[in-house]
């Protein structure tokens, strides 16, 4: 479709269109080929824009933060949505904000408003409207856990509704909403705690910290600083002048597998690297490892290759690949496969890639 129709097409939805965009301007891994870009700085021209787009036949790719993105270096033809709608809404007991409001700004804007629950999602990348998507979760919290509802654009019919948590499939790192677009989210609702106290602690480093028992609470506002601490000392803060933070955050989900494949895995662990103790969690499929330690003990250390590469793992965590600069989508691509390839090779055990990917495979 030529730029003069698409601009017709456009022109009504409130939307800001741009052509030939990089759209490694818009993924914190910072790489991705150009694009038509539409802006929706409003959930009226967002929904107007998605409509429009659907209505034509065009491809459309709906963009928030971008953190959770990998984008092939031929970038996408038809028209990425920028979710631009940043409206956050305290009430006496949750939250509710727009799909493009920054993550960490929506939980800042709570705990700073002497609101607990969200305080251990401090610190993560993206949008609130992605939060759903892949059930995102850090320090024993989970979205799934927290989640009152969510406001989603169904792109069959137009329609738009409030959905119950009930109705999205929660798993690890996954839901219904993830690797379809038959549905934008347009906003969620979350609830809090309004004495100002924490989620309860259960994840182990983040409870040391703070000198807590499993299940204790402490000040929202304690917990959200001892997070964001704990993560930028893993390079997963971002930072412009740290290319250990030009990541999509961790890359592979930590593997789940059934409890007698696990004595496999536990006994090829050892016949590669020793006897070990080895970091695992129950799960109600089998058995979790974590795939940050599989990485490091198959051979594949924090800067892996290192040298002049342009994309390596980063310096400071084994479970981010990062852009080091000017690294092309499919430099990354090559590191990911390397990094999976060997840990089944040598663990028997299948790395599963988090961000979404668009115009490549892995």
């Amino acid at each position: 479709m030529s730029t003069d129709t698409l601009r017709d097409l456009l022109v009504d939805t409130g939307a800001t269109v741009r052509f030939a965009v990089p759209l490694a301007e818009l993924t914190t891994l910072r790489v991705g080929g150009p694009a038509t870009v539409a802006y929706c700085a409003s959930t009226e021209a967002l929904v107007a824009t998605v409509r429009a787009l659907d209505s034509a036949g065009v491809a459309a790719l709906i963009v928030a933060g971008g953190s959770n993105l990998l984008i092939g270096d031929a970038g996408f033809d038809g028209v990425v949505v920028k979710v631009a709608n940043e409206g956050v809404e305290i009430g006496a007991d949750g939250v509710v904000a727009e799909a493009g409001a920054s993550w960490d700004a929506v939980v800042a804007a709570t705990v700073a408003a002497g609101f607990g629950g969200l305080e251990c999602l401090s610190g993560i990348p993206g949008s609130a409207g992605a939060t759903p998507v892949q059930n995102v979760g850090a320090y024993g919290v989970e979205v799934a856990g927290l989640l009152r509802r969510v406001r989603l654009l169904d792109r069959a019919d137009g329609t738009i509704r409030w959905v119950d948590p009930a109705e999205l499939g929660f798993g690890y790192r996954t839901s219904v909403l993830k690797h379809r677009d038959d549905a934008v989210v347009l906003a969620v609702d979350f609830a809090l705690d309004p004495s100002g106290h924490s989620a309860p602690l259960r994840y182990g480093e983040l409870a040391r910290a703070l000198d807590a028992a499993d299940g204790d609470t402490r000040p929202a506002a304690a917990v959200r600083a001892e997070v964001l601490r704990l993560r930028a000392g893993k390079g997963m803060v971002l930072d412009d002048a740290d290319h250990d933070t030009w990541s999509a955050g961790s890359f592979f989900t930590n593997p789940v597998v059934s409890a007698d494949r696990a004595e496999r895995v536990r006994a090829a662990i050892t016949a590669h690297v020793g006897e070990v103790t080895i970091p695992t969690y129950p799960d109600p499929d089998g058995v979790k490892f974590s795939a940050g330690w599989l990485i490091e003990r198959a051979g594949f250390a924090k800067g892996f290759p290192g040298g002049s590469a342009r994309a390596t793992l980063s310096t400071k965590h084994t479970l981010a690949l990062t852009n080091r600069g000017g690294a092309s989508a499919e430099e990354l691509v090559a590191l990911a496969r390397t990094v999976r390839d060997g840990v089944a090779e040598r663990f028997g055990v299948l790395l599963e890639p988090e961000p979404v990917t668009v115009g490549i495979t892995l």
